[in-house]
């Protein structure tokens, strides 16, 4: 466990690739908070960067269903992010262990959609949603969404073909045109299709594509339609009809068949 002045931490509740996350108390008004650490004890430049560009971001942002940052701290040779504690844990481990019923659905979906109707009005596009990001305190029902650590303000650029290990994002919900693969600017509809894969996960306990090798799974986002998730799960057709519409996302086979070849 860390020691981190002003703070006690209680608990270790998130262990990424790069960064570690645990809830805590705050030494001066007894306030919980979630305390947020790069795990690498010499932090690169980009992983220092990506951490403050999450408290940056989101500290300027004022609206209820993201969660808030309160303090930039020192810790030994890196920095820890002190962010809004509201008794919530990750959707992900949520759906792990409880099958969200289409009524408690609706309503997260409401939420997280409302998040990014306000993100892109600023305009912010997120660029990493994903059940991991999404925060739900299961008592309350409130939802919440995180991690604006590779947040951008929306410019319309293209992506250059790169490594599918080293895209921005996580390559599970990634859009077709976050790849640097298809000849299209990253725009707000990338955060939808990212959406849409949320969507799916939460409604048949699965991602639309469950390869785990790198190209297959780029060439599925771009070029490939999953099973409709009413064919997984009992779910209303207008529901799953909702989940493909956001998964059609920009896929065109005659992009998809020129970056691929």
């Amino acid at each position: 466990m860390i020691v981190l002045s002003g703070y006690k931490i209680i608990e270790n509740i998130y262990e990424g690739v790069r960064t570690v996350v645990y809830r805590g108390i705050r030494n001066r008004d007894r306030q919980s908070v979630i305390v947020k650490i790069i795990k690498n004890e010499h932090p690169t430049l980009e992983e220092i960067t990506n951490l403050r560009q999450e408290f940056i971001i989101a500290q300027n942002l004022d609206f209820e269903g993201i969660v808030k940052p309160y303090s930039f701290d020192n810790y030994y040779n890196s920095f820890a992010l002190v962010l809004e504690d509201f008794g919530g844990q990750s959707l992900y481990d949520f759906i792990v262990t409880n099958k969200l019923s289409i009524t408690e659905f609706l309503r997260g979906a409401i939420a997280i959609a409302e998040c990014l109707i306000y993100l892109h009005q600023i305009p912010i596009i997120h660029k990493d949603i994903k059940p991991s990001n999404i925060i739900i305190n299961p008592a309350t029902g409130k939802v919440k969404l995180t991690d604006f650590s590779i947040a951008s303000r929306l410019e319309l650029k293209s992506q250059t073909i790169s490594n599918p290990n080293l895209l921005e994002g996580t390559l599970a919900y990634i859009s077709p045109e976050q790849t640097g693969r298809m000849n299209r600017a990253i725009d707000y509809r990338t955060d939808f299709y990212s959406l849409g894969v949320t969507f799916y996960e939460m409604l048949t306990n699965q991602l639309p594509f469950t390869t785990t090798d790198p190209m297959e799974l780029v060439y599925c986002h771009i070029a490939k339609q999953p099973v409709p998730p009413k064919e997984v799960a009992e779910i209303p057709q207008a529901v799953s009809d909702i989940v493909m519409k956001l998964l059609a996302g920009l896929k065109q086979k005659n992009c998809a068949k020129n970056s691929i070849m």
